[in-house]
């Protein structure tokens, strides 16, 4: 091969509670990204008695994992844990990295890998499903629709109708 493809610079990020070994987890979340063409530049673990709801890790081991992802020019955080929407962007307003979790982690992989036109299907219903709770919206994104054909009228949100259109891929 005379090209050799950028890969992307990825730090993996995880909190101990103690539930499950985390070093295996990690060394598998690794190996995902390595799959999906990561190179893994750095690691950092927080150990917590509990997830914290905003922020998933602390606010000073978020503020130490945005300086890593500066030193290390990495363009991706990999969490190990599943995130919510307001901890994906509560994350990435701290770093200003892109973040996501394992999960999507896996269905990129799917989705890159997927050939059939019944295996992109799947793959497709599954990224809606996990997409649909995670739908946020702010400033522009939130702004109210007018009303017109094919719309709820004025008053919905493109949020709702970002919602309506993924519910309506899911059932189809």
């Amino acid at each position: 091969m005379d090209q050799e493809t950028k890969k992307t610079k990825v730090i993996l990020a995880a909190v101990d509670t103690g539930e499950y070994d985390v070093e295996s987890s990690i060394a598998e979340l690794e190996e995902l990204a390595k799959t999906a063409d990561g190179e893994v530049v750095g690691v950092i673990t927080q150990k917590k008695p509990a997830f914290d709801p905003g922020f998933c890790m602390g606010a000073g081991r978020l503020e130490e994992l945005s300086g890593i992802c500066k030193d290390l020019g990495a363009e991706l955080i990999v969490f190990d844990h599943e995130l919510s929407a307001t901890q994906i962007r509560n994350i990435e307003d701290i770093t200003d990295v892109r973040v996501i979790d394992r999960t999507m982690l896996i269905l990129d992989i799917f989705a890159a890998r997927a050939r059939t036109s019944e295996g992109k299907l799947q793959v497709e219903l599954a990224l809606q499903k996990y997409r649909l709770p995670r739908l946020t919206g702010m400033g522009v994104e939130m702004s109210r629709l007018g009303g017109g054909i094919g719309t709820r009228g004025p008053g919905e949100t493109k949020l709702e109708t970002d919602r309506r259109h993924i519910k309506r891929r899911i059932t189809a």
